[in-house]
């Protein structure tokens, strides 16, 4: 099972790509796509669909993990992390993914077995449960790979008919029918995680360091 986790933000969307094979992550991919204030509210959005589709297409995660709003004093915040978070569901929706989410808390419990922990905390266990050299920076991209992280915790684990989960979070229970081609595993080809920081929008990743197995880019 592969899984993205997003951490929503008009300003800066994190995002991280697990694999989920047992009891086993392995890290696919992660990053943050950034968008500026001298942009417009639509532009800015559109830059987070498109870049996020372009990972989707890259990557083809089974499952989407996104961080639910919590609370905001400041509600034009809420406002736009709301818009950028409905835009990254759009994109998973449209890729045939099923959607879930998770609250911060409930991220913080699967990750560090401690509800009220703080960011240093949930960071530091990503980087420990992932085995990964330094703690990913910016912090929106340690926190997607903790929702991913979440999910590979809390959901189901794969049926003969595909992937559930049991809904705890609201969401009504779904089933995703595993994809028609089989999946191949793949090895970074480098020592430790494969990793890609963000890119703008036409900017292709540099050669020789895509991981084997992924799709051909068009």
């Amino acid at each position: 099972m592969r899984v993205i986790g997003i951490d929503p933000g008009l300003a800066r969307m994190g995002y991280g790509v697990l694999e989920v094979t047992g009891n086993h992550l392995h890290t696919i991919d992660y990053g943050c796509i950034e968008t500026f204030p001298e942009q417009t509210t639509a532009e800015r959005l559109n830059i987070l669909y498109q870049t996020l589709v372009s990972v989707i297409t890259r990557y083809d995660p089974d499952i989407m993990a996104a961080e639910e709003l919590f609370f905001y004093r400041n509600t034009t915040t809420a406002f736009a992390v709301g818009q950028a978070r409905g835009v990254a569901i759009l994109a998973g929706i449209q890729a045939g993914m099923q959607v879930v989410g998770y609250t911060p808390m409930q991220v913080k419990q699967a990750v560090t077995g401690y509800g009220k922990a703080d960011k240093r905390q949930v960071q530091e266990m990503v980087r420990v449960l992932l085995g990964l050299r330094e703690i990913p920076q910016p912090d929106d991209t340690a926190d997607a790979l903790a929702v991913a992280i979440t999910h590979a915790h809390n959901g189901m684990l794969p049926k003969e008919d595909g992937f559930t989960r049991d809904g705890s979070t609201g969401f009504p229970k779904q089933s995703v029918q595993e994809p028609q081609k089989q999946k191949q595993n793949f090895s970074s080809g480098m020592d430790g995680p494969f990793r890609s920081l963000s890119y703008p929008l036409g900017v292709k990743p540099k050669a020789g360091i895509k991981p084997k197995g992924l799709k051909p880019e068009k």
